[in-house]
């Protein structure tokens, strides 16, 4: 009981380490508690500690947390947004793919490319039609991707 008070204090009042140190040990966790916590970190104002956050609450693979990490997907920082994919994809809820299919026109490749491989995993047909919009892209890799997961989706 020591371990998750500590944590969660940590997770709200520590320094940025051990912010992220707090989340990803909370996301090995059964705890309830934890949930809302990193939920609350999804807003923290440290872009490491919200990537942890997300990350976290993937692990944890808790459809709970899909509204949470679709604000995410929202956020300023690529790397949040791409920790919000990753979270998704680990949860595998397929209705989560009407969050993700906005992700395909991202301005950052990496993004494209990452919302691509897990509509592939997510298994919604509603991700046709717009991975197939994709043939035009300007990028091969985020092309490729978009093939790749329309083949997953067409098995």
């Amino acid at each position: 009981m020591a371990e998750i008070t500590t944590l969660l204090s940590d997770l709200q009042n520590g320094s940025i380490a051990k912010r992220k140190a707090s989340a990803k040990t909370l996301g090995t966790m059964s705890n309830d508690r934890a949930i809302p916590a990193l939920t609350t970190a999804l807003n923290d104002p440290h872009p490491a500690v919200r990537c942890e956050a997300a990350l976290a609450l993937g692990r944890r693979g808790d459809a709970a947390a899909i509204p949470a990490l679709a604000k995410s997907l929202r956020d300023d920082e690529p790397s949040v947004r791409a920790a919000a994919l990753e979270a998704l994809g680990r949860i595998r809820d397929p209705g989560s793919a009407t969050l993700v299919i906005p992700l395909l026109r991202d301005r950052e490749l990496e993004i494209r490319i990452g919302a691509a491989i897990i509509l592939g995993k997510l298994g919604n047909r509603q991700a046709v039609a717009p991975l197939t919009a994709l043939k035009d892209d300007p990028f091969s890799e985020v092309r490729e991707a978009a093939e790749d997961a329309l083949h997953r989706l067409a098995r």
